[in-house]
């Protein structure tokens, strides 16, 4: 059923269409025609699925703009909750005149909140705790509330509002319309059912398999300051061909864009202050794969249909869980594999709880690669294009430079140092992940949040080659060693760096544990420090390298 064949007014229409909604979701067509008939509901329903539009249409076609009081009051167990709740309230309304919501938590300036509500409301979303404090100080008056609604009521149970919520229900004596949505139906939940409501119709919406089964999600935690840092890193490190990075807001959107094509990225971006055309001109480079990273907010990125989408990078974990399904869902398309990176900060964690309480899947963990991996990746990929350009000659005019610059009494290494440092830029940031773990066995060992121990006055570049075969130095390596078979080679356009960066990637281990790689026709072996060969054949078999699924096992001989 579309939004346009509900029997409501065209401002509010115009703001649900903005949203990036056309179909309603099940519960949407379940719960909203009852709503509007005025009848009280029992939604037993996950979060994320729109419920928060099921009742905020309704809610607003039920009050009387001209009347500045609270005529709608949703009680939510959190802050962050009370926001989101409140922040859609504000979309759906968008066109709509006259009518004011207002989300009122502990934490936040309460005498800010009083000045709001004393401005006249009609709309109210908090937490039981603060509508509570508000209600013994006189500054919020129930006496015209024609709707109650209880969001994620079973959580607010867990919570210990029970008596909270009891009281502010007992606080209102005339008839009101109740709305209860829970994902779980505890006895608690449904005694309050049979004391504040009428005859309720009940709805109960079933959990689906909401993430494709091809998706690989993974979430690192990462502090605000080092998100860009560890983004460009992870980019560097999966080389997608095809990627979308997601923000939250449009300032973000600019300054990541603006960021990484100071770096060199082949990107572009698209948000809601942009002009239509402009949108649609970047859509179609992206879509033609004329870009390789497309850099969008949620409802911008609607317009985006494209098949073979390598990663969705959240570089925001999303307010809404349904939000994330819809970006990660962006990747993994028509039975192709696909993965979904989060950046998640220490504050993200009840986010990403609320998530994989939705999808019903587990989010693992992953490590940031260290900037040695980085400059491993770096130097193997420099030496290829040095081949390159060595073997294609003409380069009489530069060795005429060369030879006026060893006049001047320059060596030839510092020339070359010089060039290089610019044409290789290192990176010598410090490990980026910001839970640090116990050494395996001693000071010296190798330590498992990526970081191995090193003197740190080399600053952890790493200036050695992926393998001998490169035409560099061999790998000094760790000492003891198990050779791994990976059935990845040359014939499956593999380079040592794909597999290098595979290793280090999906296993969070650094390069200095890993020691010579040999890559032939379709195969390679590599060299692997004992403490960390079961972990790699574990975590990186099955895995894909160039678009093969590899097998990884332990070599008998070496």
């Amino acid at each position: 059923m579309k939004f346009t064949e509900l029997k409501i007014n065209e401002q509010l229409l115009q703001g649900i269409q903005e949203m990036g909604f056309e179909e309603m979701t099940e519960i949407q067509e379940q719960a909203i025609p009852q709503l509007m008939m005025g009848g009280d509901l029992i939604g037993k329903s996950q979060t994320g699925t729109g419920k928060t539009v099921a009742f905020a249409i309704p809610a607003i076609e039920k009050l009387d703009p001209s009347i500045k009081k609270v005529q709608v009051l949703v009680l939510c167990p959190t802050r962050e909750l009370a926001v989101q709740v409140s922040d859609e309230f504000k979309k759906v309304l968008r066109h709509v005149k006259g009518t004011k919501v207002l989300p009122i938590f502990g934490g936040a300036s309460i005498e800010g909140q009083i000045r709001d509500l004393k401005s006249g409301v009609q709309i109210v979303v908090g937490t039981p705790g603060r509508v509570m404090d508000h209600m013994r100080r006189k500054t919020l008056k129930l006496s015209e509330v024609s709707m109650v609604i209880l969001d994620e009521a079973d959580e607010m149970l867990n919570m210990g509002f029970r008596e909270d919520i009891e009281l502010i229900l007992d606080e209102i004596e005339h008839e009101i319309q109740t709305v209860l949505f829970s994902a779980t139906m505890p006895k608690a939940i449904m005694k309050i059912a049979e004391t504040y409501q009428k005859n309720p119709q009940f709805i109960e919406i079933s959990p689906k398999n909401m993430v494709a089964q091809g998706i690989e999600q993974k979430y690192f935690n990462i502090s605000d300051h080092h998100k860009f840092e560890a983004l460009t890193r992870l980019l560097d490190v999966y080389k997608p061909t095809r990627s979308l990075i997601f923000c939250n807001t449009k300032k973000y959107v600019d300054e990541i864009t603006d960021d990484l094509k100071k770096l060199g990225y082949s990107v572009d971006k698209i948000h809601g202050d942009m002009r239509q055309m402009s949108r649609m001109a970047v859509l179609k480079q992206f879509s033609r794969g004329q870009l390789n990273i497309l850099v969008a907010t949620d409802v911008a990125a609607r317009g985006i249909d494209v098949d073979d989408i390598d990663i969705v990078f959240n570089y925001d974990v999303p307010d809404n869980e349904e939000y994330y399904v819809h970006r990660i869902g962006r990747t993994g398309r028509a039975g192709k594999s696909g993965i979904s990176l989060t950046l998640a900060r220490s504050r993200d964690q009840f986010k990403l709880r609320k998530i994989t309480d939705y999808t019903k899947k587990s989010i693992e963990r992953g490590l940031i690669p260290t900037s040695e991996v980085i400059n491993d990746i770096k130097i193997a990929h420099f030496h290829e294009r040095f081949k390159i350009r060595a073997e294609k000659g003409s380069l009489d005019c530069y060795v005429e430079i060369i030879e006026e610059l060893k006049v001047k009494g320059y060596t030839p290494e510092a020339i070359a140092a010089v060039l290089l440092q610019a044409q290789l830029p290192l990176s010598e940031a410090a490990d980026l992940n910001t839970v640090e773990r116990r050494p395996r066995r001693n000071d010296s060992a190798p330590r498992r949040d990526g970081r191995d121990g090193r003197d740190s006055r080399d600053g952890g570049r790493g200036r050695r080659d992926a393998g001998s075969r490169d035409g560099g130095r061999k790998r000094p390596g760790p000492e003891k060693t198990q050779r791994l078979f990976i059935s990845v080679g040359e014939k499956d356009n593999a380079q040592k760096r794909d597999v290098l960066g595979a290793i280090c990637g999906e296993c969070g281990i650094p390069s200095s544990m890993v020691g010579n790689i040999d890559m032939y026709d379709k195969f390679t072996f590599v060299d692997i420090d004992e403490d960390y060969a079961k972990k790699v054949e574990k975590k990186l078999n099955g895995k894909n390298i160039k678009d093969r699924k590899v097998k990884v096992e332990i070599s008998k001989k070496k």
